[in-house]
């Protein structure tokens, strides 16, 4: 049974992985500091550890692997002060990582086809790093009586359990050897090593889950293994929340988390969004985030639903910092204010992307280039959308766009079959709404067939009427290979190929880069019917890859045709930095818009950031809005700004934008 408690929504996560070498642990903790601290900084949750990534353990245990210079009780203490202010103590455990026990029990250790460890050691290049435990060993039961050792010490006092490094990789190690020939899957296909490690992930989660409810049955629990996608769904019911790591300065980016947020919040659990304080990642100490930074972030996570949580890491002498604390502070004082705007909410929609990890199975850097590719377009033009799978109920979204690689099994083409026979219109490009193999689609009513892939790339395309609006009249270079297609009967050419006098290659070429257009190629670009727009190149990859302003320009005018102007959702002269979304929530039966304008920069080698909040303003918004809302008020600031109705829509102008600004719409009040 699925247990939906409300989570708070200023949390920290409060790392502690400390080195067995370090001295003195907890020697300077001041408990009584610690939950002051937390509390003057608005903090109403806080992450503390039981078991790092060291495998040592930070509380008076009968385990062998309590930190060796531990000065003191450290996480009891912690949760008792952290209770005597409100602040609620979920207990870390860490699962794939533990040094203490991969030092001891090399057997447990997963290992590669070479027979190698994945950690330090692995590649001809000594470093430091952390040994992956395999969940195929005895390595579980440890896990299982430490976990109910916390349990029974704290008793009460837990408010919830976060497990860390959950995943299992394609291991063969003797034990997983041995288990897979016994259960018939294949060592040497991947595939089947993929689907053997999954369900050996999986029955670790439910294994875990029974346990802790066999002696807690309210804790919250959440499985973390840096990414939520689809593969989390046949476990979900052992979660009671998500968590959706997040870091953009740590490796993630500022695509990762809008993203995977778009697609987590569908389904069906409460979450926070986490970031770190850290100027880069995890156990950065002394690295600081740049304040508005920070803010984009946290206020990101709010206004697509979710709570926030900021990583920090605790010093081993167990002494607080207090500038961490001013920083997250400064920001949680202000999400304090706008969060009775942000709880419980639905998010408004109009447009469903299948999630490209239900072709790739995605982690938390190896985002496919096409869903950033559709995120950026469709954020840079202010449409409101979900990422989703084929088990998501497809018929609440005006357009359902399959980006670039998603082919389609028999199950999934009768689901998108069904979608359009209801009314349901489809954004299709490249190799998408194809069979698993060949280049015929299996999606019913497809404006054109597939001749074979284009003869020339790279190529060009012309605009015709009405994709040609705001498009120069000339040959466009597409930089990657598409197909040739052949229109179906009925269907109106959007975009005609113009191919090259030849191919640039040693045999012959033209200039620096590559070779003009020189006449038409005799069949079109992207076609479209009454339901279907269909683009013959992998555009929404070409777009993040190339960043070419008109790849996204023929789609957002390709979108125009099934969704006109008058029907979308949001308009704006907002510029395209400008993040733009709008919720629902019931309990109040109220809208609320959240408009952020933060600008992420790459000043640095290899680092994300944020500085400057530039400010916006006189803001236009026309909205599409249900009939009775009118009260306009930009909050929490409760000042009234003015609506003029024109039919289904709504209009404001917001006077100005610092960062982040939040319009409730009520209903008019009766008289």
């Amino acid at each position: 049974m699925k247990i939906m408690k409300s989570l708070n929504f200023r949390q920290v996560h409060l790392d502690f992985h400390t080195s067995e070498q370090i001295c003195e642990i907890g020697k300077y903790f001041d408990a009584e500091e610690f939950a002051r601290t937390l509390k003057i900084a608005g903090v109403d949750s806080v992450t503390c550890f039981a078991r790092c990534h060291h495998g040592m353990i930070y509380y008076y245990t009968n385990f062998e692997a309590q930190h060796p210079h531990l000065q003191r009780n450290l996480l009891r203490e912690q949760i008792e002060a952290c209770h005597r202010y409100g602040i609620k103590v979920p207990i870390y455990i860490t699962v794939g990582w533990d040094e203490f026990s991969a030092s001891r029990h090399p057997e447990w250790l997963e290992r590669d086809i070479c027979g190698k460890t994945y950690g330090p050691g692995s590649s001809e290049v000594l470093d430091a790093g952390w040994h992956t435990l395999c969940f195929n060993t005895p390595y579980v039961d440890y896990v299982i009586a430490q976990t109910e050792e916390v349990l029974d010490l704290f008793k009460d006092d837990v408010d919830g359990l976060f497990f860390d490094i959950v995943c299992q990789d394609e291991c063969f190690c003797g034990s997983c050897m041995q288990d897979m020939l016994k259960q018939g899957y294949n060592p040497e296909l991947s595939e089947d090593r993929r689907m053997f490690a999954n369900m050996v992930n999986n029955s670790f989660k439910k294994r875990m889950t029974d346990a802790i409810r066999a002696k807690d049955s309210k804790c919250t629990i959440f499985y973390n293994a840096g990414h939520v996608g689809p593969s989390i769904k046949p476990t979900l019911d052992m979660y009671t929340h998500l968590e959706l790591e997040s870091l953009p300065s740590g490796g993630y980016g500022y695509e990762h988390f809008p993203i995977t947020t778009r697609y987590a919040r569908n389904l069906g659990l409460p979450f926070v969004g986490m970031t770190g304080k850290f100027m880069k990642s995890w156990a950065d100490f002394g690295g600081f985030k740049n304040p508005a930074a920070l803010e984009y972030e946290c206020f990101s996570a709010l206004a697509l639903g979710g709570g926030c949580s900021i990583g920090d890491q605790l010093h081993p002498s167990g002494k607080i910092t207090q500038a961490t604390y001013e920083l997250i502070g400064d920001v949680y004082r202000q999400v304090e204010k706008k969060q009775p705007w942000c709880k419980d909410v639905v998010p408004v929609t109009e447009i469903g992307i299948i999630t490209p990890e239900v072709v790739t199975n995605g982690g938390a850097f190896e985002l496919s280039d096409s869903a950033s590719g559709i995120h950026r377009m469709l954020s840079e033009r202010h449409y409101q959308y979900d990422f989703i799978d084929f088990d998501m109920d497809l018929s609440k979204y005006r357009v359902v766009a399959l980006p670039d690689i998603i082919r389609l099994t028999e199950e999934q083409s009768i689901i998108l079959n069904k979608y359009l026979q209801e009314g349901g219109k489809l954004l299709v490009s490249y190799e998408s709404g194809m069979g698993r193999q060949g280049y015929d689609f299996v999606v019913d009513g497809m404006p054109a067939v597939i001749k074979g892939e284009s003869p020339f790339s790279p190529d060009y395309l012309v605009a015709q009427e009405p994709l040609c609006k705001g498009i120069l009249a000339t040959e466009h270079v597409m930089y990657e290979r598409g197909f040739e297609l052949e229109p179906m009967k009925g269907a109106k050419v959007l975009a005609d190929v113009w191919k090259p006098y030849f191919e640039r290659s040693y045999k012959h070429f033209c200039s620096h880069f590559h070779t003009p257009a020189e006449s038409p190629a005799g069949y079109p670009g992207i076609v479209a019917n009454d339901n279907i727009a269909y683009i013959g190149y992998p555009i929404f990859g070409m777009y993040k890859r190339h960043g070419a302003r008109v790849y996204r320009d023929m789609v957002v005018n390709a979108i125009k045709l099934l969704i006109p102007d008058e029907e979308k959702l949001i308009t704006t002269n907002a510029p395209t930095t400008a993040d733009i979304t709008i919720n629902y929530q019931p309990k109040e039966d109220r809208y609320v818009l959240h408009v952020l304008n933060y600008i992420p920069e790459r000043r640095y080698k290899s680092t994300d950031t944020i500085e400057d909040v530039p400010l916006l303003l006189n803001v236009d918004v026309d909205i599409l809005l249900p009939d009775g809302y009118y009260n306009a008020t930009l909050v929490p600031e409760n000042l009234n700004i003015a609506s003029t109705r024109f039919g289904k829509r709504l209009k404001i102008m917001i006077p100005h934008v610092r960062g982040h600004a939040m319009i409730s719409f009520g209903k008019k009040a009766s008289k």
